[in-house]
């Protein structure tokens, strides 16, 4: 299985979700540490029901609406819970394409250069705006043990907009310098 097939699992395990709650969670709650496209969701959904690990049930909304509620089966539990107590893999090397044009950066002008920061600065601020208003939502004190992974998983992504930020507000100083 692979590591979408996982996330799934434990996504379902968290609540009984449709293919397109699924979708919407990959492209918000999730998105700053795994992302997957509608069409990976639904074909990983047809392969867990066939090898066991989940189960649907057809549930009618409207007049004619069908959707597919999904939940875990006893076996998709255990398959989730043998994951989740193997040893982590090595450190992944980021892709990071900001990054790898900065390495090129040689071929932009001091100006565009600079315009790539500012526009980046703008999105971490953004980012960082919608994943510190989340973080309020929670009373670090009374924060419940089912959702303890969501509450550090958000503190850590805070805490790395904030140092991204920090750095880039440093090299615009720097780059301003450069220009003077």
């Amino acid at each position: 299985m692979n590591t979408l097939s996982y996330a799934i699992l434990g996504l379902i395990d968290k609540d009984q979700l449709t293919g397109y709650d699924l979708t919407k969670i990959f492209n918000d709650c999730v998105a700053d540490f795994w992302s997957a496209k509608q069409s990976q969701i639904y074909t990983e959904l047809k392969k867990l029901v066939a090898e066991e690990l989940i189960e649907f049930k057809v549930v009618i909304q409207g007049e004619v609406l069908e959707k597919k509620i999904y939940s875990l089966t006893p076996k998709g539990k255990e398959t989730l819970l043998s994951w989740m107590s193997e040893e982590e893999p090595p450190l992944p090397q980021s892709k990071d394409i900001f990054k790898l044009r900065l390495y090129f950066s040689e071929n932009l002008s001091p100006k565009q250069l600079q315009e790539k920061f500012e526009n980046r600065s703008k999105a971490v601020f953004a980012l960082l705006l919608r994943y510190q208003t989340k973080l309020n939502e929670y009373c670090p004190e009374t924060v419940a043990s089912q959702s303890a992974g969501d509450y550090l998983l958000l503190k850590g992504a805070v805490t790395s907009l904030e140092s991204q930020l920090r750095w880039l507000e440093e090299s615009l100083d720097f780059l301003n310098k450069l220009r003077k």
